[in-house]
């Protein structure tokens, strides 16, 4: 589906809503296939938005998990390691020539 959009559940320390709305946005980007809505569909868009981030919020705080919370440093850094291993490392910036 989306790459954007990321798994929230069941880390430490525990997903903000913040980062449940951008992935809630994300969602109806998708679903909708607009980045940015029309202003005749504007409100019918944030409110799919609104919606979906409350159901994503009742999810994500009601799941129920026997597993340890992951980090979220580590997903990051083995995120990171995966990312190097599919594409390479990143180049590095040229340096401006000083005057």
């Amino acid at each position: 589906m989306c790459r954007n959009i990321k798994t929230l559940a069941n880390f430490q320390p525990p997903a903000t809503d913040d980062e449940i709305r951008a992935s809630a946005l994300q969602f109806v980007r998708k679903l909708s296939g607009a980045t940015r809505p029309s202003r005749a569909n504007e409100a019918v868009f944030e409110r799919a938005v609104d919606e979906v981030t409350a159901a994503a919020h009742r999810l994500i705080h009601g799941l129920q998990t026997t597993a340890q919370p992951r980090d979220r440093d580590k997903e990051r850094r083995k995120a990171r390691e995966r990312a190097i291993k599919r594409f390479g490392p990143r180049p590095e910036r040229a340096s401006l020539p000083t005057p």
